[in-house]
């Protein structure tokens, strides 16, 4: 599987649940089911490697303005729940956390930001498919620490200086 067809399953099942992602995760479980367990292994690489990417200080300083805060966990799900948004929020929000002012056309804090089910849908699937625990991927592991320069997420300031349009967006 290469990254468009690992983006194109996203997209479509993102599309088709309506943006939940419970029933986003679901559905791509049934998708990753049609293939076979190589391919359900690359996407799940395809998705490891970008949860990894996403472990950064910026990215976390977003999510904790969307979510009015977000402890390791809430992070964690917070970044599967970045993937399931596609390439384009994706990537936009790795790279400059602030544009997801713009990019999150709507954000609903009680199910947005959550996608603790899809980090999981790989591993559901090929072991539906296989009736094993999928094997290590051969992904290095994230760093214990975010990636880039700490922030003081427990200040409002820091923050709303940092990320102007989310705060304005959602906080302001």
């Amino acid at each position: 599987m290469d990254e468009t067809e690992f983006w194109e399953l996203v997209d479509a099942t993102r599309e088709a649940a309506d943006g939940d992602p419970e029933e986003q995760a679901d559905l791509l479980v049934d998708r990753l089911l049609a293939l076979d367990p190589e391919m359900v292994l690359d996407f799940a690489r395809h998705f490891e490697a970008r949860f990894n990417r996403a472990y950064t200080w910026d990215l976390w300083g977003a999510a904790w303005i969307l979510l009015d805060g977000a402890s390791d966990d809430a992070f964690d799900f917070f970044r599967c729940w970045l993937i399931g948004q596609g390439r384009e929020v994706y990537e936009g929000g790795v790279h400059d956390p602030d544009s997801l002012a713009d990019l999150l056309l709507d954000f609903d804090e009680e199910i947005d930001g959550d996608g603790e089910e899809l980090g999981f849908a790989a591993d559901e699937a090929y072991e539906q498919l296989t009736g094993t625990v999928a094997p290590d991927l051969g992904i290095r592991p994230a760093a214990s620490e975010p990636l880039g320069t700490p922030i003081d997420l427990e200040s409002d300031g820091v923050l709303a200086e940092r990320y102007p349009k989310l705060w304005d967006r959602f906080r302001g």
